[in-house]
């Protein structure tokens, strides 16, 4: 029942975006934990939710990584122990308006805190982080913009606790009801109180999505072939997608004659990313290269995060068996030092990220404090062609452009190619992953500083505060119950006995 109340939340994201059960998802979930016998159950419900959480959300890795899947869900579950553990202290049993009131605070909390462990590169990264099943619905979009994804996590918990204690808690409903209102106010104020992004201006990228093709030689032709047809379609800059070069452009200068032609056909850079083993640095990369009409530009940008398995085995000497059972790396990817703002031409500067890259809120963050005015994601998901996968990485993109105001690009090799305005508005028509084209977007430009790259991640560390205050005072009267606990008579400490009733036969 655990695993099957923690996966509930799986449709609230794309494929399904069924994006008004991530309100109520999480219910089924409290009620067992808040229902189990001890604490103990309570924590083992928290485990086995959090994987089975996990096991849905991310149920397309199955085929790459078989069995490998459940380890990993099984241990990034155990973030979830102290959820049930916190679930039942507070909830358990007949808890007065207090306990609820600290319940709404300290259980949201304890998940953002789950969230954020989960969201280390090294761990898998920030996929499926609940607040991201709130992607298409714009007052969530604006609340992003001003706490970022972390936000819209937190309030969707504190929903969730409220319709438990209303289901559950007759003598604490009024403050449950509190915490709705508080949440629906929020909202409120943050639609009329926070500015949107202004839109000065547009530019026109275009999207080149060669679509499933066997082999980077036929695909690098087919994707030659949609370029040069943005001939005289007065286009800014043309993207395509994560490895869409096979060959190092250094030590194979005929491949980077060949973009630079296609460059002075479209009359824009190139946008290319070149996955290949470097010829003055050993190892292979992922980087996103600009392409001039004289060749490359000099600006390159080598993937920093690298996915997990999929371009690089953790601890290989230890782990390297997963090769065996999946499709795990079979040689580990290099990784780039620093994030790059590219220029093209016209001043227009871009920040470019490679593929689950998009899912790190603090990188689309960085750069645009760095001066990235539109933010390009060069993504490859043809490995999970028929699943939920595609969808839920384009709309990461529509998160990222309303957490920073600034447009962003999500250009794929076979779909779903997308882009986003600086509000996290759809511009244009996806391109789907049937879809063999290049595309032209006309896309708004983003002004101003977003209160969430302003300030940052806040939601995160209020958090912390508030688990950090409850650590405390939970501490504190432990302490005070060890302290007002009668100590051990000494022998020679009179006795309040009367002789009646000291032990026969002792003076």
């Amino acid at each position: 029942m655990a695993l099957l109340a923690g996966a509930l939340p799986a449709p609230a994201f794309p494929a399904p975006s069924l994006w008004w059960w991530a309100y109520v998802a999480l219910v089924p979930w409290l009620l067992l934990m808040r229902a189990a016998p001890t604490g103990r159950r309570a924590m083992l419900d928290g485990w086995l939710g959090g994987a089975g959480f996990l096991l849905a959300a991310h149920h397309w890795l199955m085929p790459s990584l078989h069995v490998f899947i459940v380890i990993l869900a099984l241990l990034l579950g155990l973030l979830w122990v102290p959820w049930g553990w916190l679930t039942h202290r507070l909830l358990h049993g007949r808890p007065g308006p207090g306990q609820v009131a600290a319940a709404l605070v300290l259980l949201p909390s304890v998940w953002l805190m789950a969230e954020l462990v989960r969201s280390w590169q090294y761990l898998g990264g920030p996929w499926g982080l609940l607040g991201a099943s709130q992607w298409q619905v714009a007052p969530a979009l604006r609340l992003a913009s001003v706490g970022g994804v972390w936000l819209l996590g937190f309030l969707l918990v504190v929903v969730n606790v409220a319709v438990t204690v209303l289901i559950t808690v007759a003598r604490a409903r009024t403050v449950a009801l509190a915490g709705l209102t508080a949440c629906g106010a929020a909202a409120a104020g943050v639609w009329a109180w926070v500015p949107t992004a202004k839109e000065p201006g547009t530019v026109r990228i275009a999207v080149v999505q060669p679509g499933v093709i066997q082999g980077p030689g036929p695909r690098f032709e087919r994707s030659a072939e949609l370029t040069r047809q943005l001939a005289d379609r007065h286009v800014d800059l043309v993207v395509w997608g994560e490895s869409s070069v096979a060959q190092d452009l250094t030590t194979h200068p005929e491949v980077g004659r060949r973009l630079a032609a296609l460059s002075r056909t479209a009359g824009a850079d190139l946008l290319v990313n070149v996955d290949a083993r470097r010829g003055d640095m050993p190892g292979i990369y992922k980087s996103s290269v600009l392409i001039g009409p004289n060749g490359p530009t000099g600006q390159r940008y080598d993937k920093m995060r690298l996915v997990p398995f999929g371009e690089y085995i953790p601890a290989r000497p230890l782990l390297g068996w997963a090769t065996s059972v999946g499709k795990a790396a079979g040689e580990d990817r290099h990784r780039g030092t620093e994030p790059v703002v590219m220029k093209l031409p016209d001043s227009l500067r871009i920040g470019p990220l490679v593929c689950f890259e998009s899912a790190f809120p603090d990188m689309s963050r960085n750069l645009v404090r760095d001066g990235a005015q539109v933010l390009v994601v060069q993504s490859s998901t043809s490995t999970f062609q028929k699943s939920w996968a595609p969808a839920q990485h384009a709309s990461l993109a529509a998160l990222r452009s309303a957490e920073t105001w600034r447009p962003m690009v999500h250009a794929t090799l076979t779909g779903e190619s997308a882009v986003f305005g600086p509000r996290g508005e759809p511009v244009g028509s996806r391109m789907s992953t049937s879809t063999s084209a290049a595309t032209v977007y006309t896309v708004p430009l983003g002004q101003g500083t977003s209160p969430y790259v302003r300030i940052g991640p806040w939601p995160v560390y209020g958090a912390m505060a508030a688990l950090a205050v409850y650590c405390a005072a939970e501490g504190g009267r432990a302490l005070r119950r060890r302290t007002d606990r009668p100590s051990d008579r000494s022998p020679d400490q009179p006795s309040d006995q009367t002789p009646d009733q000291r032990t026969p036969g002792r003076p």
